[in-house]
């Protein structure tokens, strides 16, 4: 009789322990992530979220042909700091996967070629954040980046409002994935876009900072605009770019200009609000596309300003749309009249090189910058 019990009670035992088993499976359930690195520079994914404490597997996948990639998860707020430690590498690079050893970085997929993968698998952590991710190979961490989102809820922002990802991938739209993608295949080498101007580059260019965005307009005119500083830098006529070297993370690479430049920013911030003398601390917001055309946004001096570039129709030259909101005080443009390009403004009077506007012709006005045939 006590044997029967006893059977009894191990039957029992043994029940409970595999529900309990089988709960801890439960809560040690893992979330697969996959992600492709895609022609372009970039990644097919740029967010994802996960719950703290989460069991993660992470799989990283290089679909470009023509380029070697890795990812690097760091600590929040630490992406530039870990991207600047990769570049300090230098002939250590290769050998480290250019992932450099910082207590920024948590954890990394070192470098793989075209076709393959890797998997890492990691708890996430118990602290809800924003955790970037970015590819740290040469060259390629100021553009090709995202973030995991460490929530309970899976909640992220509205895509068109995350300043968290790359500029051009807060628009929603699918389509310029699949389009950027699709023609980097098609032409590797000086230009990878099909579709008629304007369109524009996320690139490294001489003359202007990391932060730079190469826009090719119709009528065989360009610019460069530095999303760093918030400035029209320079601006060419003729054929866009030859970014060979830069698609290839050659070690300090710069996309290569292949037009004449007719207008070269002299001015330290040229767009100023109150004081003509007073140089603002520009901020950058976003950009967005309008018809093609990027229209950028910043503020200065606590003021949002709107900035669009169009060429003009004889292709001489570009028009500026600029939108000053809620100023209160006089805006200026101050300008250089060195010959080589004429000016034209729509509102405004001028006085000893530059534009002076009330603050309700602000609103919008528009900058004819002309090459000069002299």
């Amino acid at each position: 009789m006590a044997l029967k019990y006893s059977t009894a009670l191990i039957f029992c035992f043994a029940l409970l322990l595999h529900s309990a088993l089988l709960a801890q499976d439960e809560d040690k359930k893992i979330t697969s992530i996959e992600i492709k690195a895609i022609p372009g520079l970039q990644f097919d994914k740029v967010r994802f979220s996960v719950a703290p404490g989460a069991e993660v597997k992470l799989t990283v996948t290089n679909s470009d042909d023509d380029m070697p990639h890795n990812m690097v998860i760091t600590k929040p707020g630490s992406r530039a700091d870990v991207v600047l430690a990769a570049q300090q590498l230098a002939e250590k690079g290769p050998e480290m996967n250019f992932i450099p050893k910082s207590p920024l970085v948590l954890w990394s997929i070192p470098v793989i070629y075209s076709g393959e993968s890797k998997t890492i698998q990691f708890k996430a952590p118990e602290e809800p954040g924003i955790y970037p991710f970015v590819c740290t190979y040469p060259g390629h961490g100021f553009i090709m980046y995202g973030y995991m989102f460490v929530t309970a809820d899976s909640k992220m922002p509205a895509l068109e409002n995350d300043e968290n990802i790359p500029p051009s991938r807060r628009t929603g739209d699918q389509k310029v994935l699949d389009t950027e993608s699709a023609a980097m295949h098609h032409h590797p080498k000086l230009h990878p876009y099909d579709n008629v101007p304007p369109y524009l580059y996320r690139v490294f260019i001489e003359g202007s900072s990391l932060a730079s965005i190469a826009v090719h307009l119709p009528n065989q005119l360009s610019y460069c605009w530095d999303a760093a500083l918030c400035q029209l830098q320079f601006a060419w006529q003729g054929e866009f770019l030859d970014n060979t070297d830069l698609w290839h993370g050659h070690k300090n690479a710069y996309a290569k200009v292949l037009g004449e430049i007719f207008y070269q920013e002299k001015m330290e911030f040229p767009i100023r609000i109150g004081s003509r003398e007073s140089i603002p601390s520009p901020e950058f917001l976003r950009y967005k596309l309008i018809d093609g055309y990027p229209e950028f946004h910043y503020l200065l001096s606590g003021v949002e300003v709107h900035e669009i570039i169009h060429p003009n129709k004889e292709g001489t030259g570009l028009i500026r749309t600029i939108k000053v909101n809620n100023a209160k005080e006089p805006v200026w443009f101050l300008f250089k009249a060195d010959g080589q390009v004429e000016y034209g403004f729509s509102k405004g009077e001028t006085e000893n090189g530059a534009l002076k506007l009330s603050p309700d012709e602000a609103k919008e006005f528009t900058i004819r910058m002309t090459k000069s045939n002299k």
